[in-house]
């Protein structure tokens, strides 16, 4: 399989309608797999105002729009799925809330317990990281390029990588098996313009084939 890009949002978008700009340009650049939501430390009403406006953008060109951490907002705001942390809630309660049609994603961290019981559960994807310094998260859980090219040769259930991944340092991990690369600051704060960042991704993709 090809890898692709999973893109995520800033942690702050207090001016989703600026911001929608920048999705767009990154949408231009190529091929996007799905786009997180991932906001920090903002009310519902800005997680749902800023979910009205680039929702629409995303599923428009068959882009899944996904949701971080609240099944209960996916459902609510007509995401195509939702991503969980292992703080967050139990795969069954999120797929009870979510029903049978949303996808369901899991971190798993740097653990590879964590993700064969995702996958048991029924994840429709894994992540694993974070595999570099990430200007978006502290790291807490190092990953090592091992346990992408583990879970890549023994299971079908795809995996995204995920922490600090650029232009400059993705290739180990393509070439390691990853699914789907998640990338935040690696694109918004590319030096050339997210839809530039977006265009250098595929370019690698289409190289390392």
């Amino acid at each position: 399989m090809n890898t692709r890009l999973y893109l995520i949002s800033p942690e702050r978008l207090d001016h989703p309608d600026l911001f929608a700009a920048d999705l767009r340009a990154a949408l231009d650049g190529g091929d996007v797999a799905a786009f997180q939501l991932r906001l920090k430390d903002v009310d519902d009403a800005a997680i749902t105002r800023a979910a009205d406006t680039l929702r629409p953008i995303c599923q428009q060109r068959g882009i899944a729009f996904i949701m971080n951490d609240r099944p209960d907002l996916a459902v609510k705001l007509d995401c195509d799925g939702v991503h969980i942390g292992q703080e967050d809630m139990p795969y069954a309660e999120a797929r009870r809330i979510v029903g049978p049609d949303r996808q369901i994603g899991v971190t798993c961290k740097a653990s590879r317990h964590l993700a064969m019981e995702a996958a048991e559960a029924g994840a429709d994807y894994v992540a694993f990281g974070a595999f570099f310094p990430s200007t978006t998260k502290a790291v807490t859980t190092p990953a090592d390029l091992e346990i992408v090219t583990w879970w890549s040769e023994l299971m079908e259930i795809p995996c995204v990588a995920i922490g600090g991944i650029t232009v400059e340092n993705c290739r180990p991990l393509i070439a390691a098996g990853a699914d789907f690369l998640a990338v935040a600051g690696g694109v918004w704060n590319y030096r050339g313009g997210p839809e530039a960042a977006v265009r250098a991704f595929n370019a690698i993709f289409s190289a390392d084939r």
